[in-house]
């Protein structure tokens, strides 16, 4: 009986463990973790095709910018906005200069992550959004810096609005590579 315990809670001491697993092929240095009150979203970085967009937001997680962050424009069928650490409300942006724009072939479908930006392309800094749904319409004129490649389900749950009343925020966004079994 005390041998069926103790292998009892050493699964469940593992299930964190096993949890913070991250999916086949994925860089932990290239890969974020995006928990919300509804789970969390995996997301992998396309540092190869926007590198400068990607060490950015991986910059801004490291220094927890993103955390206790809304999702300040969720558009039902097309996408959640969110990034605005210093006014929460879409006008805002990070201490570090605006990004230059890096785009691709690389199309707007869902689970894409993009940067948000104002008209001047190269106008980019903290914020960016999840695609709810394809947006051809993005193509090649927004930086498509990574993919949900687990947790749209989660993103499928935030509440809409621009505003949304009440919006749902970004609990904790960190780097695979950060996270301490």
């Amino acid at each position: 009986m005390i041998r069926i315990l103790a292998v009892l809670f050493a699964v469940m001491c593992a299930a964190p463990v096993v949890a913070e697993t991250l999916p086949p092929g994925l860089d932990p240095q290239n890969t974020l973790y995006l928990d919300t009150k509804y789970g969390r979203v995996v997301i992998k970085l396309f540092n190869d095709i926007a590198p400068h967009h990607a060490e950015r937001l991986k910059l801004l997680t490291r220094e927890h910018f993103y955390d206790n962050v809304p999702f300040h424009r969720v558009i039902d069928g097309f996408m959640a906005q969110t990034g605005d650490g210093q006014y929460g409300n879409g006008t805002g942006g990070s201490k570090y200069p605006d990004l230059k724009a890096e785009f691709s072939n690389v199309p707007f479908k869902r689970g894409t992550v993009g940067m948000a930006r104002t008209n001047d392309p190269n106008s980019a800094n903290s914020q960016f959004f999840i695609m709810f749904a394809d947006g051809p319409f993005l193509n090649g004129k927004y930086t498509v810096v990574g993919e949900v490649v687990r947790g749209m389900d989660v993103v499928d749950k935030l509440k809409r609005g621009e505003p949304p009343a009440n919006p749902d925020r970004i609990i904790r966004m960190q780097v695979a590579a950060d996270v301490k079994p």
